[in-house]
């Protein structure tokens, strides 16, 4: 299996994120739903709205794979060392402040850091070549404060995503190099594979009320999403493009998906309904949108 966390360029990567309407401490808080954006590999952090008219810098926050704590707190991402060869997982407060290098392993990739649903642990993907040269995709978990670095030994893939119910959906790997979307216990037991295709299907995410999983494939030829039930029955694809079409990341209340669509200026970003109804672009390529 290719290594997912290289195979496509992050020229823009997103999520939507719900932010508490009342804060605990002196973050700042908004009262809405808000789009945050990387400006490319470990570039800047923007914080916009959702028809893309403003944006805001989040200061002395760098990286990609841009995860949100569930209390709005925190912010997990990926960021790069020793000029590109180590990968790691950090964390911050939402105002850039606390920012805390968890992973350390030099020669490894770490990335697609998630977070568990009471915030308590967060599991990442890693990736590397063993002393013989083959590659290798593993899964990890760690307490949020990066203590207690386990790998689940049964779980080989990446781009894990814990469910509402704790357990965590991956692209699984298997001994044919395919990736499949498949879906397990949080300590590796009880493995279900959910999709089963020729081509290689990447980035599940589970919607907020745990019903669906959207996820990346280019199972009909290009790279397109798709949605399924969170069992894999009901696999539907929802986007009929002919460029590339990827990360999906769910709105807070289950109802739309937000997603990269490549055109010729760059990765753009749009928004549809969770039914692939009422697709628009809301921002353009970095260069128009993002600026420091």
């Amino acid at each position: 299996m290719k290594s997912i966390c290289s195979s496509i360029p992050l020229l823009l990567s997103l999520l939507i994120i719900n932010y508490p309407s009342h804060a605990q401490d002196d973050s700042p808080v908004l009262d809405s739903s808000h789009i945050i954006a990387v400006s490319g590999a470990g570039s800047k952090i923007y914080l916009t709205d959702r028809e893309g008219q403003s944006s805001i810098n989040i200061p002395n926050v760098t990286g990609d794979y841009v995860t949100w704590s569930p209390d709005g707190k925190k912010i997990a991402v990926r960021q790069y060392h020793d000029d590109g060869k180590t990968w790691s997982i950090h964390t911050m407060n939402s105002d850039g402040t606390n920012w805390k290098r968890l992973t350390h392993e030099k020669n490894k990739w770490d990335s697609v850091p998630a977070w568990s649903p009471d915030g308590k642990k967060i599991v990442f993907a890693r990736e590397y070549k063993d002393p013989e040269g083959v590659f290798q995709a593993e899964i990890w978990l760690m307490n949020a404060d990066g203590s207690k670095q386990t790998q689940i030994e049964s779980l080989k893939g990446s781009n894990p995503h814990f469910t509402p119910d704790g357990r965590i959906v991956f692209s699984s790997e298997f001994n044919d190099k395919k990736s499949e979307i498949s879906i397990a216990n949080i300590d590796g037991s009880k493995v279900i594979q959910l999709t089963d295709n020729e081509a290689e299907e990447w980035h599940p995410e589970v919607s907020p009320d745990g019903k669906h999983i959207a996820f990346m494939s280019k199972r009909d030829g290009n790279q397109e999403i798709y949605v399924m039930n969170s069992d894999g029955s009901n696999q539907k694809r929802l986007t009929f493009n002919n460029v590339g079409d990827s990360f999906p990341s769910w709105s807070p209340d289950s109802s739309e998906i937000l997603f990269t669509h490549f055109a010729d200026t760059g990765w753009d970003i749009y928004i549809m309904n969770k039914d692939g109804s009422s697709s628009r672009k809301i921002l353009s390529g970095r260069d128009a949108m993002f600026k420091p």
